[in-house]
């Protein structure tokens, strides 16, 4: 047997959905509503964040890649000596 005969047989007809919903009824009272607006609420967040990640695909899809570019080296806090005189020693004793 293949696998949709198989869950067509075992599907709930018109009348077993009818003492589902009965059994429900009775199981949940009058939290039934509460419960409902409450797995509403979750299914609606479900497709939010189905759909952001879908937009993240698509626009991940259509940017070209961005280039790597070698990160600049940060200053030191010391200025390069300008041409023609020696760098001077902060340790040196002055004279």
């Amino acid at each position: 047997m293949m696998l949709p005969e198989l869950v067509a047989i075992w599907w709930p007809s018109g009348g077993e959905w009818i003492v589902i919903l009965v059994v429900a009824l009775l199981l949940f009272g009058k939290r039934l509503p509460e419960v409902a607006r409450s797995l509403g609420k979750g299914i609606v967040e479900f497709k939010k964040g189905i759909k952001g990640i879908e937009d993240e695909v698509d626009r991940q899809e259509y940017e070209p890649p961005k280039r790597y570019e070698a990160p600049k080296q940060a200053p030191t806090g010391q200025e390069p000596p300008a041409q023609g005189t020696q760098p001077s020693n902060p340790d040196a004793p002055k004279a």
